[in-house]
């Protein structure tokens, strides 16, 4: 009896044990960021943390941090303009401890850009993680007047078309008729005046639209198939179609591209921050940047980070941008209290006359 016993208590001081150093990272990131051969990878590394996934994106992960006041995740990844009101309003992140995270190869413009745009109170909260566009994805053979966000609204086009609800083309848009959205953020009524020519501006567009895409396979799906010829796209999206039919390029529109840096934050209520600090740096090692970018197709933030994508992307890029596209790059600018939800019922309004 006494060595059941004894068998039993080791067995279970064992398990406890085990228990007691497992831990999970809770990783809200996007489609495509966590490919199951880098978590592989990092468990291997790191055999007492267990990687646990959810997709979403910026909305949604404001959204869900929102709901539980900043729980739930460990590490999220909005871009770098939905950091600093975020928190202000909802208080959602925790500062971040640069000492526990490498930038030292992390692109200098890129982590300074960063980092002016996330502090609050000489408190950090975000570094950058990658970084592209939205533009255009044109079929050029079909569709070679593509040049500007307006044209996906050319009659020529009707029924060919595509984009996503969501405000990036309200942005985009704005720049279509001339405005400069960002600089309207300092002046909450003139914004409203041009959301609500945005907004009549997509509802006339419907008819040109086959559908509104809601993530990169849908899109890539009807861009393929033929269904469209031209849509509002990711950079990296149309990258990965490059690769397959070199007649679908990324076009800059003639406005400027809208450029992201998406980043990592510590949600405020994580629990694991050394498993997150272990994550960030491990991603951004050389090796594993080339893995992340064949699954992305986005660059990372670190020195000679467009060297590692895999060589049909590199084509594609350099397909795509002039150095004159470069220097008409629109970075997305900190969103400013009320904005998102102005957005939001232009969106509303959008959708409901237009059944997207």
């Amino acid at each position: 009896m006494k060595s059941v016993l004894s068998a039993i208590t080791a067995s279970v001081a064992l398990s406890l044990a085990s228990g007691a150093q497992a831990e999970t990272l809770r990783l809200l990131t996007w489609g495509s960021y966590a490919p199951d051969n880098v978590i592989e990878m990092f468990e291997e590394k790191y055999p007492d943390i267990d990687v646990e996934v959810t997709y979403s994106n910026n909305e949604e992960m404001i959204a869900k941090l929102r709901a539980t006041g900043g729980a739930g995740f460990d590490l999220a990844q909005p871009s770098h303009d939905r950091i600093y009101a975020a928190q202000l309003e909802f208080d959602i992140y925790k500062p971040l401890d640069l000492s526990q995270i490498d930038t030292s190869n992390m692109t200098p413009k890129l982590l300074d850009g960063v980092k002016e745009n996330a502090t609050i109170d000489g408190e950090v909260y975000a570094v950058p993680h990658q970084w592209g566009t939205t533009g255009l994805m044109v079929n050029t053979a079909e569709a070679p007047d593509v040049k500007n966000w307006g044209d996906l609204c050319d009659p020529a086009y009707k029924g060919k078309t595509s984009m996503r609800l969501k405000r990036t083309i309200l942005l985009a848009t704005a720049y279509s008729l001339g405005e400069d959205p960002f600089a309207a953020y300092s002046d909450l009524d003139k914004y409203q005046g041009i959301l609500d020519d945005v907004t009549e501006k997509l509802i006339e567009c419907k008819d040109n639209i086959k559908a509104y895409w809601q993530g990169g396979d849908d899109l890539s799906a009807m861009m393929l198939s033929g269904e469209i010829v031209a849509s509002e796209s990711w950079d990296s999206t149309a990258y990965k179609l490059f690769g397959e039919n070199p007649d679908i390029k990324f076009v800059p529109p003639a406005s400027g591209a809208l450029a992201w840096i998406d980043t990592f934050v510590l949600p405020r209520k994580g629990k694991a921050d050394d498993a997150a600090y272990k994550w960030i740096n491990f991603v951004l090692q050389p090796d594993v940047v080339e893995l992340m970018s064949a699954s992305t197709g986005a660059i990372a933030s670190i020195n000679g980070a467009a060297d590692l994508l895999p060589e049909d992307k590199k084509a594609a890029v350099n397909a795509a941008f002039t150095d004159a596209d470069i220097d008409n790059l629109k970075f997305f600018a900190n969103i400013p209290p009320g904005v998102e939800d102005m957005e939001g019922k232009a969106l509303e309004k959008i959708k409901a006359a237009t059944g997207g």
